[in-house]
């Protein structure tokens, strides 16, 4: 358990760091100067400076997250206008580029990790039988009829279910229509009157089926279709996610670093292939969430400069400074809510 852990910290840490070297190695393309690069905080216990180099490079005591320190980007610096390698002295579109950077890196990161698995085992999660109840869409038909995780439905609308594809099949046209759902719990069989909703142009309940895992090799051709597709299906789920959690005014489903990382001990115990998995999904989901244009993100920054790009005229630096000060202390506060939630749970 003890390697596990640890493995889950140096995963989450090369995460982030594969985040800021985006942000490093764009700045340093476009000649800004970048003053440090640190991994983790607190006490430096190693610093390298190269000969000629401007960046410090540091290990912490406390090698959790990562940062690099563009010069200039600061607004309580003094910013110099005759200095080329201040990143308010760039020009707008290498600005673009180097916040940009940053969530691009882990979607590369995240695309040769999928190339790379693929061609040597790749996981796919494929529905077990019987159609067994693995988790429940919180107010949803199926959970407020109260369908519970572990039951097995056996028939729907009078029709035998033997997995998740007869489950769909019955349900799609019985949007709006009470129909019956017989399951089986405990070895007790129960029956219950669900009403499906419309999503999608289709009835559902609200379930999600019990999943087995395999492992199978896939070509270069299909491997390299999967680096591209696989990141745009999982962007388009946690976007779908965060709207429906918005939607709802709920935080459940979010992660905390102490939920995330139970998620990743969880994975590591199951072999190298399920670690590198959700390495993949987090990798997905940080560049997603940091494009997202709240403040205090990448896409926050990016929203100011797309300002910049339509009025050809800079927003007032000491206001995006607020703004994103603002957005930080939001996203601190709600991440000692969903850590507390998942030290509880």
């Amino acid at each position: 358990m003890f390697f596990q852990i640890i493995l889950a910290i140096l995963g989450i840490s090369l995460l982030i760091v594969v985040h800021e070297s985006g942000h490093y190695l764009v700045a340093r393309a476009a000649g800004m100067r970048v003053t440090r690069f640190s991994i983790g905080f607190g006490p430096a216990l190693i610093r390298y400076q190269p000969p000629g180099s401007p960046t410090l490079f540091q290990i912490c005591i406390i090698p959790l997250l990562a940062y690099v320190v563009i010069a200039g980007m600061n607004p309580a610096e003094e910013v110099d206008p005759a200095d080329p390698e201040l990143y308010p002295n760039k020009g707008l579109f290498a600005r673009i580029a180097t916040i940009f950077a940053g969530p691009l890196a882990n979607y590369l990161a995240a695309s040769l990790m999928i190339f790379g698995l693929a061609l040597i085992s790749w996981p796919d999660e494929i529905p077990s039988k019987p159609m067994t109840v693995s988790n429940l869409a919180p107010g949803m038909p199926a959970a407020r009829a109260g369908l519970k995780v572990g039951d097995v439905i056996r028939k729907a609308n009078r029709e035998t279910i033997r997995d998740v594809d007869d489950l769909i099949r019955v349900t799609k046209p019985r949007a709006g229509k009470a129909t019956e759902y017989v399951i089986e719990r405990q070895g007790e069989t129960k029956t219950f009157i669900v009403t499906p909703v419309l999503q999608e142009n289709r009835g559902i309940i609200g379930v999600t089926p019990r999943t087995e895992r395999h492992y199978r090799q896939m070509g270069v051709g299909e491997a390299a279709s999967a680096a591209i597709m696989l990141p745009y299906r999982l962007t388009e789920l946690n976007l779908r996610m965060i709207f429906d959690l918005a939607r709802r005014r709920s935080t459940e489903g979010i992660s905390g670093p102490l939920g995330i990382g139970k998620i990743m001990v969880q994975n590591a115990e199951k072999g190298a292939a399920a670690f590198i998995d959700i390495l993949i999904q987090i990798s997905i989901a940080l560049g997603m969430f940091n494009l997202l244009p709240l403040p205090a993100l990448d896409g926050g920054r990016l929203a100011f400069l797309g300002f910049e790009l339509i009025t050809r005229r800079r927003p007032n630096e000491r206001v995006e400074a607020v703004i994103h000060t603002v957005g930080l202390l939001f996203f601190l506060a709600l991440l000692v809510l969903v850590t507390l939630r998942d030290a509880a749970g």
